[in-house]
């Protein structure tokens, strides 16, 4: 069965990645980001039914526009996928700049609570679907000079295993470790040694796969991507 997926970030990383590996499997993507530029690139390649919108998931009023435009269109996700998220530039915390920490906390934490707060309830109501909302190896363990990023992904923990105790039977809610793949962000903290991991596009082989398996038994697991 075809599933309508939404999925945030998408011109970039693991969420470029992830469009094309969720096409390519037949489903619809209905996907966000900020680049003007890239989603028009991602428009022009896949056309209807899927669709991409610039869209900055710390505004809860543009999320909740690009949720309703979503649901009037497509009805309830099958699957939301909170994939969007920023880094720090590597930096002990008491150095981090104000603006830079703010947004960390406001994309990696505010962004996924705007779409969940938006999706969710046409969700509930149909009483199926699954969130999934990824956090990182820095979610369950800690690193110096990425403090707010470890705060937030910690945060996405706690967050998705409470949200998991809140919702019916027959939906879920699941905090998702990646991995560790070659991305820009990859690059910012480990540099040259970011080439010893799998590229977004390999990674994606196995993790669509593994994302579309997903299902309500797996509700409040903590779950990582295999390898």
């Amino acid at each position: 069965m075809a599933k309508v997926i939404v999925v945030t970030g998408v011109t970039q990383g693991l969420g470029r990645a992830m469009v094309d590996g969720l096409i390519e499997a037949g489903h619809t993507v209905i996907g966000c980001g900020r680049s003007r530029e890239r989603i028009d690139e991602l428009s022009k390649q896949y056309g209807s039914p899927h669709q991409f919108s610039v869209v900055n998931i710390a505004d809860n009023n543009a999320v909740g526009s690009w949720a309703k435009s979503t649901l009037d269109q497509f009805g309830p996700p099958d699957l939301l996928i909170n994939n969007a998220a920023l880094i720090n530039e590597n930096a002990p915390l008491w150095e981090v700049p104000t603006e830079d920490f703010d947004a960390v906390i406001d994309v990696n934490i505010k962004g996924p609570t705007n779409t969940i707060r938006h999706f969710l309830p046409a969700m509930i109501e149909r009483q199926t679907g699954v969130i999934v909302n990824f956090s990182s190896g820095w979610g369950r363990s800690a690193s110096a000079e990425v403090a707010a990023y470890c705060a937030t992904k910690w945060a996405v923990e706690g967050l998705t295993l409470s949200l998991a105790q809140e919702l019916p039977r027959g939906m879920a809610a699941i905090p998702l470790n990646p991995g560790v793949i070659n991305t820009s962000m990859l690059q910012s903290c480990f540099g040259s040694q970011a080439a010893h991991y799998p590229t977004a596009g390999e990674w994606a082989e196995t993790a669509v796969p593994f994302l579309l398996s997903l299902s309500a038994k797996h509700n409040g697991q903590q779950l990582t991507v295999p390898v």
